[in-house]
């Protein structure tokens, strides 16, 4: 027996069907759109670690949400660093590890999950806090690391298996994170005593020592590296663990970018790139930016105008099928500034002295922030998130200062920061704020997975410790220094 429809209208059955007049066209049909979850994690001055879930809505919008809050150090974080998500294995989630390290000497490890959250609870009494939650049990602590004698200034998983990590002890120390052993130290010399710069905080009788970046290579068989009180950057050799060169800045060269007499020279930050002509790699001081091409030789700088502080740099890829990279700087007062080192959007510099070639200037192209948008206040870290959707590529740019504010900023790669002939314009929209109360000194960001299947979000961590070598992946890298 066939079964009857039921009407809700009280009309026979045999009655047709209303037929709609309007016809829906193809274009006005879309597909469906999922969120975007991104895991932030901020270290602050407070000895805390915050991590904070942000999902973006496809109507544009950010939704805040804290996952933890760890009091991890006795003093001030100084650096964050994250690992790639382990190998995925059906009906176990991913994890990623977290590396922190601080004035307290001390390498703290999490393990967190890298999978976004089902749902978001908010507390039910409003007094006490109105702030969305997130708990997760897969987010907590797995020990220290005591391989430093001092504050820690730098930390990088090139990997899976390895963790690098700088102090102010002039040491880099590279550790397998199978088992956590410590596989060799890389040792930087200390420079010997002249004069004390300004801004020098070495002990009465001491001098200023210490690594203050390093960057690696993505070949993973190289890096770089600045130290505190030195005019020079190093080379290294990862396979040998050896020193490949030393690259000194000639006075010419701290002039172009505002090191002068009475400043101490040195680099704050360090940065692997790739431009028209191939590789190539920047240094950051106080208030410019050097950028050398693969011969050790200066191709062009970035400075800042008006003058301001430097606090971070990368670069930051504009197209997938294109090799060409963007340099982004952030600065004291509130702005992170696009660059491109392009050899055609260089601007030559006027010759003052025949004697003296300055160097040309990168072209600056975008700014985000700063004055003009009506944000004053530095931004001390930033990192920047790649999204790709039907149309054209994303970015998420996500910014933390002093101040305690964590802001998400979105923008269009292929339109915003492609070199053009016009004035500098003023890109980014801000997705939301997010103020946690501590000052910021350092901060990570990725993108989260989807949740995988068979996953429940109250699923208990294992006790045991599952390293990072279960995916087949060779331990040496091009690090074969055990």
């Amino acid at each position: 027996m066939a079964k009857r429809k039921r009407n809700l209208n009280g009309d026979s059955d045999t009655a047709p069907l209303p037929v709609p007049i309007k016809k829906v066209k193809a274009t006005d049909t879309f597909p469906p759109q999922v969120n975007t979850t991104i895991q932030i994690i901020a270290g602050s001055y407070d000895r805390v670690l915050h991590g904070i879930t942000v999902t973006i809505h496809p109507k544009e919008d950010a939704q805040f949400a804290d996952t933890f809050l760890f009091n991890a150090h006795a003093s001030a974080i100084r650096s964050l660093a994250l690992s790639p998500p382990s190998a995925p294995v059906p009906k176990q989630s991913q994890k990623i590890i977290l590396a922190s390290g601080s004035t307290d000497e001390r390498i703290n490890l999490y393990h967190l999950s890298a999978h976004a959250p089902s749902k978001i609870t908010v507390p039910v009494i409003p007094s006490l806090t109105t702030k969305a939650v997130v708990e997760n049990p897969q987010n907590r602590e797995l020990g220290s690391l005591l391989h430093h004698s001092s504050t820690v200034t730098a930390l990088y998983f090139p990997n899976r298996s390895k963790l690098l990590s700088s102090a102010e002890d002039s040491t880099i120390a590279v550790t397998r994170t199978r088992d956590w052993s410590l596989l060799s130290t890389i040792k930087a010399p200390i420079p010997k005593p002249v004069g004390r710069p300004s801004g020098d905080t070495a002990p009465l009788g001491g001098a200023p020592s210490g690594i203050n970046d390093f960057a690696v290579h993505p070949s993973t068989k190289l890096m770089i590296s600045v130290g505190k009180g030195e005019k020079c950057m190093r080379l290294w050799n990862l396979v040998t663990g050896k020193k490949a060169g030393v690259l000194n800045f000639e006075r010419s060269m701290l002039g172009e970018v505002g090191e002068g007499r009475f400043s101490s020279g040195e680099g704050r930050k360090v940065a692997w790139g790739s431009s028209d002509v191939g590789e190539e790699f920047c240094v950051a001081f106080e208030r410019g930016v050097l950028v050398f091409g693969m011969d050790s030789n200066p191709r062009c700088k970035a400075v800042p105008e008006p003058r301001s502080k430097i606090h971070q740099i990368c670069y930051v890829q504009v197209a997938e099928d294109d090799d060409l990279q963007i340099l982004a700087v952030s600065t004291e007062d509130g702005r992170i500034l696009f660059y491109s080192t392009i050899s055609k959007n260089l601007s030559p510099a006027k010759v003052v002295d025949e004697k003296d070639t300055p160097l040309p200037s990168a072209k600056l192209i975008a700014q985000l922030g700063g004055k003009d948008a009506g944000f004053t206040g530095r931004i001390k870290d930033f990192v920047a998130l790649s999204l790709r959707d039907d149309t054209s590529k994303q970015l998420l740019i996500v910014t933390g200062g002093s101040d305690g504010a964590l802001r998400v900023w979105k923008l269009s790669a292929e339109e915003d920061l492609m070199p053009h002939s016009g004035a500098i314009r003023q890109v980014g929209q801000l997705l939301g704020t997010y103020e946690t109360a501590n000052r910021i000194t350092c901060l990570k960001a990725f993108v989260m997975l989807p949740k995988a299947e068979g996953i429940e979000d109250d699923m208990e961590p294992s006790d045991d410790f599952e390293g990072f070598d279960d995916d087949g992946e060779s331990e040496s890298d091009g690090m074969d220094s055990d």
